[in-house]
């Protein structure tokens, strides 16, 4: 299909049409040949004018948390109330072959079915911060589809998850009763980048879990005084993060959860926090579209492909220090004599 076919299936088609073009075009997108990237290029810019109406919301959280059991019960709640909701789910990618199980979606079995959800998982292939690499170009496609909401599930991989922040709207962390004591809470990481704590099975110890609640709110506000500015406690026109207690398997708490959500959107559009953020990470995308291309460009060099068989050997056998490899190779880029080995 052309990208003005697939534009034309994600705006106009019947359930069954749309989710066919959103499944092709993401997978367009996706795709690493050179013409489909001129081809996603032109569905991009095409599909722009009908994004931005969504709410963007980025769920972290460690393995075993209950993510997958959360956006369910999470995603169904809010089809009961009229919207629609759309899944993208990150499965961490293997080091040695590559492949992803791509499992979450059946994690999902009610939500998976449901003609109001859209659930697409994607392997990180690789990338860092939870994430995959078109996540964002995907997010876009469940927009122009109409989806009232767009909610990203990271790997889960632990502190340093915070590549989601940079993409959504609300960045929501997923805790458990018993996750750690007061210094845990405080480390640096996406506690300090978290609108909303969810500790997740307070069913199971109701004791732990308020203590846990207890224990990030104090925690939360100590990051506000000396961290965040956005997060500027004595600021009341700024959104303060909180921290409430659910269990997704049981349904219990999700009312409470949605309501902060929404009182988030409220305030952070209020007060310009909401346009302003998706603003910067719209550079912050386009920066990194760069630094790929860059690199990629990098790689394709005539002169570094041809030099950087010599130069890996060198490294790997201790000829040559991996510092100078480098620079010669970017010497080489940029047709400068290369530096001695030293």
């Amino acid at each position: 299909m052309t990208p003005a076919e697939l534009l034309n299936g994600i705006l106009n088609g019947s359930a069954a049409v749309q989710r066919r073009a959103m499944a092709k075009a993401i997978t367009l997108l996706e795709s690493t040949r050179a013409d489909h990237r001129a081809q996603a290029d032109e569905l991009l810019t095409a599909m722009l004018a009908h994004t931005g109406q969504s709410f963007r919301l980025g769920i972290s959280g460690v393995p075993g948390v209950g993510k997958s059991t959360f956006i369910e019960t999470l995603g169904l709640h809010l089809i009961g109330h009229g919207l629609k909701v759309a899944v993208l789910a990150i499965d961490p990618s293997s080091t040695v072959s590559g492949g992803s199980i791509l499992g979450d979606k059946t994690r999902m079995e009610h939500l998976s079915v449901n003609p109001n959800a859209y659930i697409r998982p994607s392997p990180s292939s690789g990338t860092l911060g939870g994430v995959a690499e078109k996540t964002r170009e995907a997010m876009l496609v469940c927009e122009a589809a109409g989806y009232d909401v767009v909610i990203i599930e990271t790997v889960g991989v632990g502190q340093s998850e915070i590549a989601v922040h940079g993409m959504t709207d609300m960045f929501c962390v997923l805790q458990l009763p018993n996750a750690g004591d007061d210094l845990q809470a405080i480390k640096k990481g996406v506690m300090e980048l978290a609108d909303l704590v969810v500790i997740n099975k307070a069913d199971i110890d109701p004791h732990a879990a308020t203590r846990a609640q207890a224990q990030i709110t104090s925690s939360l506000r100590l990051l506000a005084m000396h961290g965040n500015p956005d997060h500027a406690h004595h600021n009341e026109a700024l959104w303060q993060p909180k921290v409430v207690q659910i269990s997704a398997l049981k349904g219990e708490g999700v009312d409470g959860f949605w309501s902060a959500v929404q009182e988030f959107r409220r305030l952070q559009t209020a007060n310009g926090k909401l346009q302003t953020r998706r603003e910067r990470q719209s550079l912050a995308w386009m920066w990194e579209r760069i630094d790929f291309g860059l690199k990629q460009a990098f790689r394709q060099h005539p002169q570094v492909r041809e030099l950087l068989p010599r130069m890996q050997s060198d490294v790997a056998e201790g000829r040559i220090a991996a510092s100078t490899a480098a620079r010669n190779l970017l010497a080489a880029q940029a047709g400068l004599a290369s530096q001695p080995a030293q």
